[in-house]
């Protein structure tokens, strides 16, 4: 991994009406992301942005409207990560909730139907339904809606991703990200788009008096799944995400979570009532990705929408081990792809592009993401599409800030017309599919394109802190304070603080971790440590400057504060 350059992020203004109740770190930390008053950290659902904002909403729920009044069968075309999982989840249950009787889902199977709403997966739906509605998926489904359209069925698509040059000729579009949109935030998960959707269908209904004889559906009921798909899907969490966010959080602690989401965090060992956006994205949605990139996807949507509790944990057990399955894979894929860098001794590409014939097509993905964060560069890891597919090669990419890695596709696409067949993607992800035989000319390109938008400036990994921790600060009241302030994630990164240390002991935890106390040399206060993953068979340095997160160590019932290492140099 390269060397950080480490860099204190500065105040965005000056705070105010804080009051003596926050400590003046977390007032530091909230200035520095651009939170200044104790009203910026307020996350109360009634001040979600409203669904009336949201563009394509006025044409998607008359059809709606129409559609449970007139009894259509509804399928929901959802997608085989996290988001899409949930999403799909969110609207059937939603569209239950609201009166349609005849809901059903299906999500693509990557190696079968490729991505999103593809004409495969629209001629596989029996019975024929009247309306299909996408969820994180449909904006770049031009085909696939087109064959549902060829069927006589209706189609509305709900999208987050950035559209190409042609939009699908759906009945109804709503996605924050389309030219000309003005909802003011752009960052809702695809879930995000689907539980608006389901707000405006509500009011509407409501408007028709659909609810004049009887309570009105909760939709916050749905918000921990909400909360899932958006952590997992690593879109920014600007303040209307963290409302969110924060809303299915608190519903998760209070013991009211759905039975999937609930058993699969009894599944990764995390504790519900301390539960924090950090344990749904590195436990909770790990696991339901891993069906879509193993397995089926359907194990982890039914997961979702059960009720039974205990058929929630059967299948949080079996979406344990297809997720236990996909990290031994992965580390193997990951050991190939080092000793493919090693061999050319140090990468002479900007744009690192890897191809092994025996890879997982699922699970490149991951592969490009450990290589990005080791390498500082955008990668693009590649498998065959399928076994019986080897003459096509499906890629996926990550990239590193200054080069969006969706427009640099489409820059190569229009330079060279043909190479790649389909692409979509993010700034920072993206996926694509070429012909094996071109793949060599593809790696070319994208290094090239690489070279001319990034200069050396960008190569360098650069890690922002929030400064040094005063003497004394780091007691169990701040941590406290720390954890309760999120939801912290995506573009609202965690508090990340960078001290110089003494090492005045350490020693090794099973095979490769660290356990030491570090000696603050201003005032002689020792502190608990941990470091993850670092042991590689030498000691730490005798002074250290370390990042770390100021975290609660609940062992046995006793909490003590502790320094969770995230980096470590000598001085």
């Amino acid at each position: 991994m390269k060397p950080l350059h480490l860099r204190r992020r500065a105040p965005q203004g000056t705070p105010d009406g804080w009051g003596d109740a926050v400590h003046p770190v977390l007032q530091r930390v909230y200035a520095a992301r651009g939170v200044l008053s104790p009203g910026q950290a307020e996350y109360r659902l009634a001040r979600l942005l409203s669904p009336q904002q949201l563009g394509g909403m006025g044409d998607a729920v008359e059809l709606l409207v129409e559609a449970i009044r007139d009894d259509w069968r509804i399928v929901i075309a959802g997608d085989y990560d996290c988001d899409g999982a949930t999403g799909t989840a969110v609207a059937v249950r939603g569209l239950r909730m609201l009166g349609a009787r005849h809901v059903d889902y299906a999500v693509p199977n990557r190696f079968v139907h490729g991505y999103g709403l593809s004409p495969a997966l629209v001629d596989s739906l029996e019975p024929r339904p009247q309306l299909i509605v996408t969820v994180d998926n449909g904006v770049a489904s031009v085909a696939g809606v087109a064959t549902a359209k060829a069927q006589g069925i209706r189609v509305i698509v709900t999208d987050h991703h950035l559209p190409g040059e042609q939009l699908p000729a759906a009945d109804a579009m709503v996605n924050p990200n389309l030219a000309g949109d003005d909802f003011p935030s752009k960052a809702l998960a695809g879930v995000g788009v689907m539980f608006y959707l389901l707000m405006a269908l509500r009011g509407a209904l409501r408007e028709r008096g659909a609810f004049a004889q009887g309570r009105e559906p909760d939709l916050s009921t749905l918000l921990d799944l909400v909360a899932v798909g958006t952590v997992a899907d690593l879109v920014p969490l600007d303040f209307n995400n963290r409302v969110l966010v924060e809303a299915g959080l608190r519903r998760l602690r209070s013991g009211h979570g759905c039975a999937g989401v609930t058993a699969l965090v009894e599944a990764s060992s995390r504790s519900l009532a301390t539960l924090c956006a950090s344990d749904l994205g590195y436990a909770v949605g790990p696991r339901l990705n891993a069906a879509g990139r193993l397995e089926d996807m359907r194990i982890g949507v039914e997961c979702l929408l059960t009720d039974d509790i205990a058929q929630a944990r059967r299948y949080a057990e079996l979406l344990s081990s297809i997720n236990q399955e996909r990290r031994e894979l992965q580390a193997a894929m990951v050991a190939e792809a080092e000793v493919m860098l090693a061999q050319t001794i140090e990468t002479d590409a900007i744009g690192v592009a890897l191809y092994e014939p025996t890879w997982h097509a699922g699970v490149v993905g991951l592969v490009a993401s450990k290589l990005k964060e080791r390498l500082h560069r955008p990668v693009i890891a590649f498998a065959p599409a399928s076994e019986d597919m080897t003459e096509e090669l499906r890629g996926s990419a990550r990239s590193i800030a200054g080069f969006h890695i969706r427009d640099a596709l489409a820059m190569i696409d229009a330079r060279h017309p043909g190479l790649i067949a389909r692409f979509g993607g993010h700034a920072m992800a993206a996926g694509l599919s070429l012909k094996t035989e071109d793949y060599a000319r593809f790696a070319e390109a994208f290094d090239a394109i690489a070279r001319e938008w990034l200069d050396e400036d960008h190569l360098q990994a650069v890690q922002l802190t929030d400064g040094e921790l005063p003497p004394g600060a780091a007691t169990l009241e701040l941590a406290r304070q720390l954890r309760a302030a999120g939801p912290w994630g995506q573009a609202f990164p965690e508090p990340l603080f960078d001290n110089l240390f003494e090492c005045a002991s350490w020693r090794v935890m099973g095979e490769k971790h660290l356990r030491l106390n570090l000696r603050d040399p201003r005032d002689g206060s020792v502190h608990d440590a941990v470091m993850f993953n670092a042991y590689e068979g030498t000691p730490p340095p005798s002074v250290l400057r370390a990042v770390y997160e100021l975290v609660i160590n609940d062992w046995q019932g006793r909490e003590s504060a502790r320094l969770l290492l995230r980096y470590i140099e000598p001085v």
